[in-house]
């Protein structure tokens, strides 16, 4: 089979472009079934083919695959290629995106059953997981580059699907302007990467990269700037778009407009953690600037707290579980930054499976309630969705890290690798606190969504709590599925993932920055990181915000309200996200639209229309006036003219006789 790996892994990106293809152009033709027979094929395929490359790579530990594919364009002295690396961190990737996306798929045929847009959303999510495998597969920046902004676009077209509603225009319009900022970065990085190395293949990049450590550009007269600092901050601003960092964040939420299915898809397995695997893919580059890890780690802090506040005030179903998806990809950010780059990557994989899981759950609860997705109007779901109960709740438990499930195998080794960094800067220590905070922040806004929505008293109206009742197959099937990894992935993998050398010729860390190294001293296995946690503060942490969503939303349910009234100035800074939208609505973006009036009135209306176009035309007006009144038809006015021009003349020769 791996005799003609360059076929495989061509088969891997192409066969969800196929059926994307077919489901898009051909949608009339081959019908609702074909579209997502097909398109579920070709995911299909792609996942089997990642199992098998995952295999290949993992468990037989065979060489990796560098190849160009070909070449897109060549110049003096300089070829932009395609191209594929596959290795240890990829085919993990590759993997994790399609499961997911082959899950959301089947998902599909039952949450947009009943949707006119059927076949061009099969087609938009199969051309979403196309996009990602570009990305991951990429071995040069250029590629990397084209999947970047094909999971932009096509996150644009998901998340303004039903583009009849208002509020969906203007989430996509806002996730791609955002992301629009967070790219120009990305894109400054990557021409820098092109002017300091004259390459943009991977390999060539991360060789050379050491001999620049030390080297400084010049950006503002007078000031010195690190190389690498530089090209490393750039790309993580690229990257805080993409995985919707504090303060590029403000998209993430809004798009919950689209379809719960591609909420599932771009939380879990697309667009936000392409941020993360870039800067894990990064490595050799961030390894080389402390001054950027530092920044990234207290981006990242700062997400997973202050976002997780977000998530106590929200009453959409599918929002807590958005602002839940921020507050984890700032944890996976933080351990970027303590150069604990495996524990981010393993929780961006057991991330992907519970996160999934529990939107997949809320679109089933949605279904059932007739697209009600106000939690003041759920509860006791429990007896009517006993399915959706069951796996809601391992989705619930391994998000706050649970011991045993995978979410706790991850978010603890996070955790840790924070606590332990040896990042010598004050960020170290508030990144420790705000990582800590953020369990009891998870685990409340978790089982608060949990108790509100399976137990208490039942607070819809009459006609949905009659018509209640589990979903269909299609869509409690895929819950199964994800529950599964939610629980076992974590044990399975994290010896080799978080303390092993999973990862080896993947990620590069410096032997001062190995803090998951000095971690694995002190691993005993899964079930000794179990016993430990018993006696340590996040296991203690995570239980008192549980039990605190239990008093509030099922002892004294009377109490939130009254808690509301006497903190007002807070909650109220909390249900407008510390009114990060109107900052970008009334500061930035009516700043934009300012200039732009001005530009419109002063350089369109008076300059160019006013005094170059216009203007001219009446100066040619004004003298062809005056001239006009010279052409009087009497020779006597023409001999004056005449006269006149003949002075003129002996005047000009006589006072500059030499010109």
């Amino acid at each position: 089979m791996f005799e003609n790996a360059h076929t495989l892994y061509l088969w891997v990106v192409l066969a969800p472009l196929l059926g994307s293809l077919v489901a898009g152009l051909a949608g009339r033709t081959v019908g609702r079934g074909g579209a997502h027979w097909f398109t579920i094929l070709g995911v299909g395929t792609s996942c089997l083919l990642s199992l098998i490359a995952f295999n290949h790579i993992v468990l037989n530990d065979a060489p990796i695959f560098n190849e160009t594919i070909y070449t897109w364009l060549a110049t003096e002295g300089f070829e932009f290629k395609i191209g594929f690396l596959v290795d240890r961190i990829t085919v993990m990737m590759m993997v994790v995106v399609t499961f997911v996306s082959l899950m959301v798929h089947v998902y599909t045929i039952g949450y947009m059953h009943d949707d006119p847009g059927y076949q061009r959303f099969f087609s938009y999510i199969s051309l979403f997981t196309f996009s990602m495998l570009m990305l991951v597969m990429a071995n040069n920046f250029l590629q990397l580059f084209f999947g970047w902004e094909a999971v932009g676009l096509v996150s644009y077209l998901l998340i303004g699907f039903w583009y009849k509603r208002d509020s969906a225009i203007y989430a996509n319009l806002k996730a791609f302007l955002v992301n629009r900022v967070g790219d120009f970065g990305f894109i400054l990085g990557i021409a820098a990467v092109l002017l300091y190395f004259n390459s943009l293949d991977y390999a060539t990049v991360f060789k050379a990269a050491p001999a620049l450590k030390d080297a400084t550009m010049s950006i503002i007269p007078g000031t010195e700037w690190s190389v690498m600092t530089v090209i490393a901050i750039l790309l993580f601003i690229g990257a805080m778009g993409k995985s919707a960092q504090v303060p590029l964040h403000v998209w993430l939420p809004d798009s919950m407009e689209g379809p719960t299915p591609i909420s599932a898809l771009i939380h879990a397995a697309t667009m936000v953690t392409a941020g993360i695997f870039m800067v894990a893919r990064m490595s050799p580059l961030f390894e080389l600037s402390e001054t950027a890890l530092a920044f990234v780690m207290f981006i990242g802090a700062t997400t997973a707290l202050f976002m997780g506040f977000l998530g106590l005030v929200q009453n959409d179903i599918k929002r807590v579980i958005a602002y839940s998806t921020l507050s984890q990809l700032g944890y996976m950010t933080a351990a970027l930054g303590a150069s604990a780059y495996a524990a981010g990557m393993f929780h961006l994989m057991t991330h992907a499976f519970f996160k999934a899981l529990l939107f997949l759950g809320a679109g089933s609860v949605i279904i059932a309630m007739h697209h009600e997705q106000d939690m003041r109007k759920m509860g006791g779901l429990r007896k009517y969705m006993p399915i959706t109960w069951l796996t809601s709740l391992i989705g619930s438990l391994a998000l706050i890290g649970a011991p045993g499930f995978a979410g706790f195998f991850s978010k603890d080794s996070i955790i840790e690798a924070v606590g332990h960094s040896g990042l010598d800067s004050w960020v170290q220590p508030y990144a420790y606190i705000c990582v800590l905070a953020g369990v009891f922040v998870t685990a409340l806004y978790s089982f608060r969504m949990y108790f509100m929505v399976f137990h208490g008293k039942e607070r819809m109206d009459e006609h949905t709590r009659s018509h209640l009742h589990e979903t269909p197959w299609v869509v409690t099937g895929p819950l199964i599925a994800l529950a599964i990894p939610s629980v076992v992935i974590g044990a399975m993998y994290v010896d080799s993932m978080v303390f092993g050398d999973f990862f080896r010729n993947a990620i590069f860390v410096l032997p001062e920055h190995n803090v998951l190294g000095e971690l694995a001293r002190d691993f005993h296995g899964w079930t000794a990181m179990i016993s430990h946690a018993i006696s340590q503060l996040p296991l203690w942490l995570a239980a008192a915000g549980v039990a605190t969503a239990w008093f509030l939303y099922m002892k004294r349910p009377d109490l939130p309200g009254v808690i509301q009234q006497k903190l007002a100035l807070l909650y109220r800074v909390l249900i407008n996200k510390y009114w990060m939208d109107e900052l970008y609505a009334n500061g930035f973006a009516a700043a934009g639209r300012a200039i732009g009036r001005a530009l419109w009135q002063i350089g369109d209306v008076v300059i160019i229309d006013g005094l170059l176009v216009n203007g001219s035309a009446r100066v040619v007006g004004w003298t062809s006036g005056i001239v006009r009144r010279v052409q009087t038809g009497y020779l006597y006015h023409y001999a004056f003219v005449m006269i006149v021009g003949l002075v003129s003349l002996v005047a000009v020769y006589v006072i500059w006789p030499n010109k």
